[in-house]
């Protein structure tokens, strides 16, 4: 063979003449030759094998010619026949190849045939992957359109023989092919053949679906070989970047190749390559790339996950970019590093390097997780996250994190809290300290043990040795002063000194040497040098012979001070040290090293719990807030929250509790993603326990809904009836155990406190919604126990127990059959009787609750509960005639008078007020049970009549009276006379019966009415609280009794000093407002009145009745919403989260807000209203959020300005100038705001008015287009002149004549001469009169007259109540529709 094949660049090159022995196509088939020339090919296959390829090149070659205009069919035919080219150089070559007599004619005959066959099998894969791409394009289904089958039956097989292409090459070039090229380089054009075929593949934008792995692994795996076999690496990491620049959707692809190509093929440099690319790109590139970056991220993170190793060497390229303006790839950078510290830098064996990049790595980490974009911090608390939950964060970097994450709490990005919450959930789930994180509970084990170690270390410190200092040391001190001292001593002096040391140094004749020695040695310790020199000179002529003294023979300076220091010093011994290393230690020793050891131990451990505090008080300073993010309106939130929650209860945390019953209510939420989590929490913390058997799960459940029911409120008990009845609804095999502890605990079987049998009880009721015969199968049981004998000791189980009872009626099911009640003569309703008439006289503070109860369950339950309830006013009203006159009979003197007069006036009041309250409630529950339970059971007895009618009546008279009935039902009549004269029924009664004489109510209405008017006479709190609900509940009964005694509830709402009074009152108006609007609307100004209360419960009551007033459209709203403006900012949170609460859901009603804020404004900047500036700003800024309609603004643009005319003080000016700031002005608020110059411009010398005004100005000129700026800053300069130098200036020097100067007018204010041309809209806008700009006056109020309360002197008393002039009088009646039921 004398030519070669030369990979061409593109088809044409192979028709054109080239190079010497270069292969060129020398005839190009037409398409209807293909068919003949194919099966010439074919059959040359199976006789000649792959080699037949050098012959019929052409004919393939004429296919990828005509690749747009032949068949499908042919195009695949001809793949067929190069796959089995392919294969059949597969088969032979290895033999081939190592053959080692192989030709150079024969190396290059297999070479062009290897290079024909991968030619035109990559190109034709190429044409065939265009066109199925095409078709995917062109036959895409739309909606209401079926896929052509043809087409899709062609794409699938295609599909199909994709992969059998790359396995083909696959086995081709596994094999050493290059050994055929000469010195076995293989050219570059052959290698970008096989890989643009590759690359072309990964295009597809299915490539990365589940359904084409097995496709995108062999691509992946051709590659693989073509970057260790055939030196690709530099060109697959340039493709690799252009393929994540271009195709997005590729990053996970591309991760996956480059970490299979590290792994697998062992090129563990091309990761580094790619990442030095990446971290090159500048950001000017980055932003030119758009999507790129994105992919760039996605690549990245994808990579880190797949080989973190690979990437540590090369990670310092991408530190770069988190500096970068892109936060993808901040992101991107900070995930790198956490699958970094994840999978490799983590654990205690680390080396000195690995633990320095792991210390950088989470120092950058933690500086971003205050990174400016929202987006990149919660990734980052993801990041740590993943950190946390693998163990990999270091136990000293716990505390600082922990304080970072809950700074990020209060984050303004939804997505930001949300994930500091999932990282403090994993803090506290995967914390290193304790099960229990209550730092409550670690006090006083701290305590205890820091007390502990300070011993220790005393005890150590105590017991160390004492630095001894040596004999030679002290000599080496005092040697100088010796010298000096023996100088002085051997010189001449007189006799008279020398007598005076023999003197002080006493006798010595009596001494022996030792003696004088030893007494010498302490003169030097005494510091007696010259007394010890001179005994020294003298003991050696007393005794010369002694070994103490017989250096002394020749007496100088030098021998006396070596006597002297062998005195001092003693003997000198040889010291053990040299021989202590050899030495066994010592038992001493031993001590010592074991003290050191447990000192060492006690410390770790003080630290460790100093640590587990600190953790815990984050945790429990993280709580408050996230119990907050509780009630947010995102759902992911809320739902974040409700599991921290759950989680720092199973730790145990303080006040985790708190959160629990905080989320209870959401229950109820209408959202069903919220309701379903916090039943699953509930269920996982309470419904399923753990325990060894069923009786220790029943006994775990119990306790722990038993803690949380003590001391809850009574919303709290509602909520938690929702989820323990969906228990009980559910076949469960702990419902029989369950409710077997509950009876146990509460019959006193099992020994327990007042709180946990209380809980006993209101946990059996809740079952009884689910199960009546839970409580009804063991009504005597309830009644022994707790309404028994006993009954007084435990008033609150008591009640506990009837409002169990009280679940067994049908108030709470909806029974179309004869209503459930007992006959009177039942022992329940005896109990019940005895218990209340013996309580009259008793002066406990829960009977009140527990008559209240009572009263209620006899008429839920009782067959005819008004004879029961007359009975029992007898009864206990003769108790209290019994009970005054036995308290007078032992007065026997007057000074015992004097003494029992106020015990027994005392014991009377608190009787009296318990009757009165007695009245009350049954008055309440009298109305209650005509209206609903009679009135029900009359529409029961009409239903059943009717039916039994229907059903005797004819089809004959059917059919007769068909025509009426589809009448009547058309008008919606069907019915309606009956129930009307059902409801007429009941309020005749409520009118003409209840309190008519012979009624048990009517006696007790007069002495009611006479302790409320009378409250000097009846001043005991107690007494005056209960006849002031009986009142209220009295009025329940019909308008005339609410006509008669309105005013006198009102001055009791005015006047009384009792804040519980007050509040009472409030409720009780409420009431009446509903049921009576018409009697109650001209008294709405003084229930506005309480809103400004000096106490705060009375304020609090009030904003709450008012706000359901309000929104539920009893009350119409008018100016006086401003007092529940001004309680935005009340002192007390609860009110001001109420008042806020009231404001939004306010503005959800159309236009309510935007129509009261100029009369809000207005009664706010009122001078006698005395509101501070700042605080008046707060509130309207608050309010002004809520308008965000652009008519809206500028219509209020508008009215503000007007305001301006009448309002007279500085303030009011500033006010309103404040509130036109507020709005977010708009081109035609700007105009609005010309228009309306008249109206402001004599105020704008004010800086209060000149600077909101300003602000507006500069609002305008940020987001205005040129033209509109130019307006904005011509108005701005007018408003600057008038303020500088007054608007009487201003407008002269804009009057003075400016002949041919016509652009002068440019310096005036634009007057819309276009706006006035409003006939596009086809109406003309009414000229405003200055009337209509004035706030109406307010009418002035007549003086009211001192009203005085009576005082025990006076016998002739008035009632104190308001006089008829300031009685206000229907303005307005509101228009109800039948209104016969009572409202609660």
């Amino acid at each position: 063979m004398s030519w070669d094949f030369i990979l061409p660049i593109c088809l044409d090159d192979l028709v054109k003449s080239g190079a010497v022995n270069q292969y060129v196509v020398q005839d190009v088939l037409s398409a209807k030759q293909l068919h003949s020339h194919l099966n010439s090919f074919k059959a040359a296959l199976r006789s000649h094998g792959p080699l037949c390829i050098l012959k019929h090149f052409d004919t393939v070659y004429s296919v990828l010619q005509h690749c747009r205009s032949v068949d499908v069919a042919v195009k695949e035919d001809t793949l067929e026949l190069l796959i089995q080219v392919v294969k059949g150089l597969s088969v032979s070559l290895p033999t081939i190849l190592l053959s080692a007599s192989l030709s150079a004619a024969d190396r290059k005959q297999q070479l062009n045939a290897v290079k024909m066959s991968i030619f035109l099998i990559c190109k034709l894969t190429e044409i065939l992957e265009s066109d199925s791409y095409r078709e995917t394009i062109v036959t895409a289904p739309s909606k209401g359109r079926k896929k052509d089958k043809a087409a899709g039956k062609g794409l699938a097989q295609w599909e199909g023989e994709r992969e059998t292409v790359l396995q083909c090459l696959t086995q081709l070039l596994q094999l050493d092919i290059r050994t055929l090229w000469s010195l076995s380089l293989v050219e570059e054009e052959f290698v970008s053949c096989v890989t643009c075929c590759c690359y072309k593949l990964l295009e597809n934008p299915t490539i990365s679906h589940m359904k084409s792995k097995s496709t995108r692994d062999a691509i992946i795996h051709v590659l693989g070989i073509m970057v260790k076999k055939y030196n690709h690496m530099l060109g697959a990491c340039v493709k690799v970047i252009q393929l994540l620049q271009h195709f997005e959707q590729l990053a996970s692809v591309c991760a996956q190749a480059v970490s299979a190509w590290s792994s697998e093929y062992g090129v563990k440099s091309i990761v580094g390559e790619i990442m030095r690319e990446i971290g090159q790109k500048s950001s000017e590139e980055l932003a030119r790339e758009g999507s790129g970056v994105k992919a760039f991220s996605s690549f990245l993170s994808e990579l880190s996950t797949l080989v973190p190793e690979a990437m540590i060497p090369n990670i310092s390229v991408l530190l770069t970019h988190l500096e970068g303006e892109s936060p993808s790839l901040r992101v991107a950078v900070c995930e790198v590093l956490g699958e970094v510290l994840v999978r490799v830098l983590t654990g205690d064996k680390l080396d000195d390097s690995a633990r320095g990049d792991r210390n950088r790595f989470l120092d950058t980490l933690q500086e971003h997780i205050h990174d400016a974009h929202s987006h990149v911090r919660a990734r980052v608390l993801q990041v740590y996250t993943r950190i946390v939950n693998s163990k990999a964060l270091p136990l000293c970097r716990y505390t600082e994190v922990m304080e970072l994450t809950v700074g990020r709490l209060g984050d303004k990005s939804v997505n930001v809290c949300k994930s500091s919450i999932q990282l403090l959930a994993a803090f506290i789930a995967h914390n290193p300290y304790s099960c229990k994180l209550s730092s409550v509970d670690l006090k006083k084990p701290l305590e205890k043990e820091t007390g502990k170690l300070k011993e220790m270390r005393e005890t150590m410190r105590e017991q160390e040795p004492v630095a001894v200092i040596t004999a030679a040391d002290l000599w080496d001190a005092m040697k100088p002063e010796v010298e000096m001292t023996v100088n002085a001593q051997l010189e001449p002096s007189s006799e008279e000194e020398r007598d005076d040391d023999e003197d002080e140094t006493g006798g010595d004749e009596g001494r022996g040497d030792r003696d004088t020695a030893v007494q010498i040695a302490q003169f030097l310790r005494d510091n007696k040098y010259r007394h010890a020199v001179a005994l020294c000179v003298r003991a050696h002529s007393l005794f010369p012979e002694s070994p103490f003294f017989s250096a002394l023979a020749n007496l100088n300076t030098e021998s006396l001070i070596n006597t002297l220091a062998s005195l001092f010093k003693g003997p000198e011994h040889e010291t053990p040290e040299a021989d202590a290393g050899d030495a066994p230690p010592t038992p001493q020793k031993e001590a010592t090293e074991g003290r050191e050891s447990e000192l060492k131990k006690q410390e770790m451990l003080v630290q460790y719990l100093k640590d587990t505090e600190s953790f815990a008080l984050q945790v429990e300073r993280a709580i408050a807030d996230i119990n907050n993010m509780l009630y947010w309106k995102t759902t992911t939130v809320v739902q974040e929250a409700v599991q921290f929650c759950v989680t720092a209860f199973e730790f145990s945390v303080a006040d985790s509790v708190c959160g629990v019953r905080k989320m209870l209510p959401l229950v109820w939420s209408t959202d069903v993603a919220v309701k379903d989590a916090v039943i699953q929490a509930y269920r996982r913390m309470y419904l399923n326990p753990h325990g060894d058997s069923t009786r220790a799960k029943a006994q775990t459940l119990v306790d722990s809904l038993s803690e949380l029911m003590i001391n809850a409120s009574l919303g709290t008990i509602q909520c938690l009836e929702e989820i323990v009845q969906e228990f009980f609804s559910s076949e469960s095999t702990l419902q029989t155990s369950v409710v077997q502890v509950l009876w146990e605990r509460f019959s006193g079987k099992r020994e327990t406190s007042a709180l946990h049998r209380r809980a006993a009880v209101l946990l059996l009721g809740m079952a009884a919604r689910a199960e009546r015969e839970v409580v009804l199968s063991n009504l005597d049981t309830l009644c022994s126990v707790a309404l028994g004998e006993k009954v007084a000791e435990d008033y609150l189980l008591a009640r506990d127990t009837l409002i169990t009872i009280a679940n067994i009626t049908d108030h709470l099911r909806q029974s179309k059959g004869t209503p459930f009640r007992l006959p009177v003569d039942h022992q329940l309703f005896c109990c019940l009787s005895q218990a209340i008439a013996d309580g009259v006289v008793q002066s406990d503070p829960h009977w009140q609750t527990f008559m209240e109860q009572a009263v209620r369950l006899i008429y839920f339950l009782a067959e005819s509960p008004d004879q029961l309830c007359s009975h029992l006013l007898q009864r206990s009203a003769r108790l209290l005639l019994e009970q005054v006159t036995d308290g007078g009979e032992p007065n026997q003197s007057q000074a015992q008078e004097a003494g029992s007069q106020s015990t027994e006036e005392q014991v009377s009041c608190s009787s009296l007020a318990q009757v009165l309250s007695l009245c009350g409630a049954v008055a309440f529950w009298q109305i209650f049970h005509l209206e609903r339970s009679i009135s029900a059971e009359l529409r029961r007895r009409r239903g059943e009549r009717e039916d039994k009618e229907e059903k005797e009546k004819a089809p004959a008279s059917k059919s007769k009276e068909a025509n009426d009935s589809c009448v009547e039902e058309e008008l919606g009549l069907v019915g309606a006379s009956a129930e009307d004269t059902e409801a007429e029924f009941i309020r005749k009664i409520c009118e003409t019966e209840l309190l008519a004489e012979g009624n048990m109510l009517s006696v007790f209405l007069p002495l009611v009415v006479k302790v409320c008017s009378s409250p000097g006479r009846y001043s005991h709190p107690q007494l005056t609280t209960a006849a002031c609900l009986a009142l209220s509940q009295y009025m329940m009964i019909s308008p005339a009794v609410c006509k008669d005694n309105i005013r006198l509830l009102f001055t009791v709402l005015e006047k009384s000093t009792l804040p519980v009074v007050r509040a009472n009152t409030i409720v009780a108006l409420g009431d009446l407002t509903v049921r009576f609007p018409n009697i109650l609307e001209p008294w709405t100004p003084n229930l506005y009145a309480r809103l400004s209360d000096e106490n705060a419960s009375v304020r609090l009551t009030a904003i709450t009745v008012l706000a359901q007033l309000v929104l539920k459209d009893v009350m119409k709203v008018k100016g006086q919403v401003s007092e529940v403006a001004v309680l935005l900012l009340d002192p007390e949170p609860h009110i001001a989260s109420l008042a806020l609460n009231f404001f939004n859901e306010l503005s959800a009603k159309d236009n309510a807000i935007y129509n009261l804020l100029p009369d809000i404004i207005s009664r706010l900047s009122n001078p006698e209203r005395g509101i501070k500036e700042e605080d008046f700003n707060t509130i309207m800024k608050q309010l002004f959020s809520y308008i965000t309609k652009e008519r809206q603004t500028e219509s209020l643009v508008e009215k503000l300005c007007q305001r301006f005319r009448t309002a007279k003080t500085e303030r009011q000016w500033a006010d309103l100038a404040t509130s036109l700031s507020l709005l977010s002005v708009c081109e035609r608020g700007f105009k609005k705001l010309q228009e309306c110059w008249d109206c402001y411009s004599d105020k704008l010398t004010e800086p209060g008015v000149y600077q909101p005004l300003l602000s507006i100005m500069a609002k305008l000129r940020r987001r205005a287009k040129p033209q509109f700026k130019a307006q904005v800053e011509d108005f701005e300069k007018r408003l600057t002149a008038v303020h500088t130098k007054g608007l009487e200036n201003v407008e002269g020097e804009e009057s003075q004549p400016q002949i041919g100067d016509t652009q002068s007018q440019n310096f005036e204010t634009p007057q819309p001469q276009k706006n006035k041309r409003k006939t596009t809209r086809g109406r003309v806008k009414p000229k405003l009169d200055d009337s209509d700009l004035v706030t109406p006056k307010t009418t002035r109020s007549r003086p009211k007259p001192v009203i005085t309360f009576t005082s025990d002197e006076e016998e002739q008393e008035e009632d104190a109540v308001m006089a008829e002039s300031e009685t206000p009088k229907v303005t307005t009646p509101i228009a109800r529709t039948r209104r016969t039921r009572l409202r609660h």
